[in-house]
This record gives C-alpha cells, sequence and structure tokens, in this order.
C-alpha cells in the first residue's frame, strides 16, 4: 500500500533570494567601510575611482557591449545615466566621510522614494511621504536637533539622493538594451569622469599595489557581487518583497557601520532612520500592489 505525501515546498524558494539580498546589503557596507578606511590615505575621490573604475573593467570583460549596436537616443540616455552614477558614487562618499553611513544612506534613499512616490496617485501614500518627511526632519541639521550633523555632509547625501533618482528614470530608458549592457557602458561612462578626477587627486598612489588591491575589493563588494546578488534574488522575489527587504538598506548600514566602524548614532537618528525605512517598505508595497 502506497501512500500519497504532498511535500509543499520548503521555502527554499524565497529563502535563498532573501539571503540574497541580505548578502548583497552586508556586501555593500563592507565595501563601504572598507572604502572609509582608506579615505585618509588618497581620498575620496581615489576611492571612487577605484570603485567605478575597477567595475567598469569587471563588467566590460563579462558583458563586451560592443557586440551590440547603440542608437543614438541610447547613447544619450547611458551618457545621463553613466554621469549621475559616477556622481552619486562621488557625493555619498563625500557624505560618509562627514556623517555617519547609516545616516548618510537613510538621507540617500529618499531619491528612490521620491520617484516611487511621483509615480503613485494613492492617497495613503501621503502617510509614507508623511513618514520620510519626519524621518528627514529629524535627521536634517534643522535647529541643532539632529545631534549636530555636519551640513555639508548631508547635502552630499541629498545630492546624491538626487543623482539616485535620475539613476533610476535614465536606467530605466536605457533598460531596454540587450544583455546588461546599460550597466556595462553606465559604468564606463562613470569611470571616464571619475577616474581621471581620482588621479589628479591621489596621483601614483592609485598604483600602489595593496592599495589596488583594496580598491578591487572595494569595486567588487560595493558593485560586482551584489549587482550579481540583486539580479538573482529580483529574478525570484515578486518586486513587492524585493522593495521591502531593499527598504531596510539604512538600518543595516548603520548597524554595520556601528559594529565595524563604532559609528554609534542617538535614539532620535535611529527613529529617523526607523521613519525613512517605514515609508521606503510602504512605497515599495504601494507599488506591488499597483502592479496586480
Amino acid at each position: 500500500m502506497t501512500s500519497t505525501t504532498t511535500t509543499s515546498p520548503v521555502p527554499d524558494s524565497f529563502l535563498l533570494p532573501s539571503l540574497a539580498v541580505l548578502g548583497g546589503q552586508i556586501s555593500v557596507n563592507l565595501g563601504a567601510a572598507m572604502a572609509k578606511h582608506l579615505f585618509p590615505v588618497i581620498g575620496v575621490e581615489g576611492i571612487t575611482a577605484y570603485r567605478v573604475g575597477f567595475s567598469a573593467l569587471i563588467l566590460l570583460a563579462i558583458v563586451r557591449p560592443w557586440r551590440f549596436r547603440l542608437e543614438r537616443k541610447d547613447v544619450v540616455n547611458l551618457l545621463v545615466y553613466g554621469s549621475v552614477l559616477g556622481l552619486m558614487n562621488l557625493l555619498i562618499y563625500r557624505a560618509f566621510a562627514l556623517i555617519p553611513i547609516g545616516i548618510a544612506v537613510a538621507i540617500e534613499v529618499t531619491g528612490p522614494l521620491a520617484v516611487a512616490m511621483l509615480s503613485s496617485r494613492k492617497p495613503r501614500d501621503l502617510l509614507a511621504v508623511a513618514c520620510a518627511v519626519f524621518g528627514l526632519y529629524l535627521l536634517l541639521p534643522l535647529q541643532g536637533g539632529a545631534g549636530g550633523l555636519n551640513p555639508v555632509g548631508v547635502a552630499y547625501a541629498l545630492g546624491a539622493a538626487l543623482c539616485w533618482a535620475l539613476y533610476i528614470v535614465f536606467g530605466k530608458r536605457a533598460s531596454s538594451l540587450q544583455g546588461g549592457q546599460a550597466v556595462a557602458w553606465g559604468m564606463t561612462v562613470a569611470a571616464v569622469l571619475m577616474v581621471p578626477l581620482g588621479v589628479s587627486y591621489a596621483g601614483t598612489a592609485l598604483l600602489a599595489p595593496s592599495l589596488a588591491l583594496m580598491g578591487l575589493a572595494i569595486a567588487m563588494l560595493s558593485s560586482a557581487l551584489p549587482y550579481s546578488l540583486e539580479i538573482f534574488a529580483l529574478r525570484r522575489l515578486p518586486q513587492g518583497v524585493f522593495g521591502m527587504f531593499s527598504s531596510a538598506a539604512p538600518a543595516i548600514s548603520a548597524l554595520a557601520a556601528m559594529l565595524v566602524l563604532g559609528e554609534h548614532l542617538s535614539l532620535i537618528q535611529w527613529l529617523a532612520i526607523a521613519c525613512i525605512v517605514f515609508a521606503s517598505a510602504m512605497a515599495a508595497l504601494g507599488a506591488q500592489g499597483a502592479k496586480r
């Protein structure tokens, strides 16, 4: 006598991609911590040159985008996309140098949050906007209420947020290109802009083998590995679930910076980050609901 047992799929379908998202965020934060340690040695410009330069070389070797023909409109989109990608990296590293990483990331994610909110017309999204605005109010150095945050560092993080929003808009326009061309060409444009800037600042120090190896590790941890893990997760998770996991990035960044760099935040700053995380999660759920 045979019995038929139905095995419900173990949540491997969610477990592995969820771990991939978490692994990608851990990787990015390790890369950020390594980069911040090198700021006094070769400066923000040198680190940015390493990150986008090595990332461009890796992507060009893997994708080989020159095999495909580009239309004129694609060239324009890629030039803007790559420019804001390079500038976003430079500005967020400048912010990291002046304010805690977790706070800088919390401010930066308001860029994609604004894009999500502007593309939505649902009244309930006003709650997400209110949470994000309240979180920013607690973080920004208004009336000295943000624990003495450097206003220049905050401005850099806000600039990175604007670049991230533009990155999404122009990245979407370029995303129709085949086989990862958009990321490869975009990173190449970023490298063409940022590598000369890094060389002009750090000079021949960038050629030191030990520093170059660390720069390669930063590029792998901050770009190549997390992008690969995110692509793996995006193919297996609903967009809303992926967005929910990704919305935790500011909190994970703050925890990683506390453990690796000893960057401790005040209770108010943690509350501000929680508000922005909640707003981002609501935006992700709203985007998922709009597609049903």
